[in-house]
């Protein structure tokens, strides 16, 4: 049976691994853009590097690192970090592009934009997260462990809140997320955003 373990190092190509075969609405990612790599370089491995004790895993019976949560505590202060530490070292391999004409032109966008505060719903839900499951381990209830094994984490570190973002086209996210506790918020076109109280 598969079991929820806390990151350890090592554990990085297998999350970017489920990062890309999960990241198309759910759905895999890979030939999605142009670099497959570009996806967990923003919404995995920067957590696992910054916040690794708000990083959790599934393993299977195989041992095998099968699904994934990651979190910041503090989104305008993770954000700052992104902008001024994280990213600046891959401009080289993605610059900017001057304007979205593929979809990584506005993946790209998305990154070198990212900056503290930008988020309307960061004052109240202070942290943030990204979870992603292999298809072989959806449907187990191992999503709402893990979102209840980080749950008690940033409640152990006294974060009030808690959002997520999903695409608005992936409706099992959108399904799922009010199961666990998580309300809706007004949100940008395209995406969905849920926010929970943890006080």
């Amino acid at each position: 049976m598969p079991r929820i373990r806390p990151f350890r190092p090592g554990d990085e190509p297998a999350l970017a691994e489920i990062c890309l075969k999960t990241a198309d609405a759910g759905a895999d990612g890979t030939g999605v853009l142009e670099d497959d790599d570009l996806w967990a370089e923003l919404f995995v491995l920067p957590y696992v590097a910054r916040h690794p004790d708000l990083a959790f895993v599934v393993e299977s019976d195989d041992s095998r690192v099968v699904g994934y949560i990651v979190s910041a505590p503090h989104t305008a202060e993770f954000e700052e970090w992104f902008r001024a530490e994280w990213w600046p070292r891959h401009h080289a391999r993605w610059p900017k592009p001057d304007a979205e004409v593929t979809r990584q032109d506005g993946i790209l966008l998305y990154a070198y934009g990212r900056r503290g505060g930008a988020e309307p719903y960061g004052d109240a839900y202070p942290a943030h997260l990204h979870i992603d499951l292999l298809p072989e381990v959806q449907g187990q209830g191992l999503g709402r462990d893990l979102i209840a094994t980080l749950v008690a984490a940033l409640r152990a570190q006294g974060v009030p809140g808690l959002h997520l973002v999903t695409s608005a086209d992936n409706e099992g996210a959108i399904a799922f997320y009010p199961r666990v506790g998580f309300t809706p918020v007004p949100s940008h076109e395209g995406v969905q955003a849920f926010g929970r109280i943890l006080t």
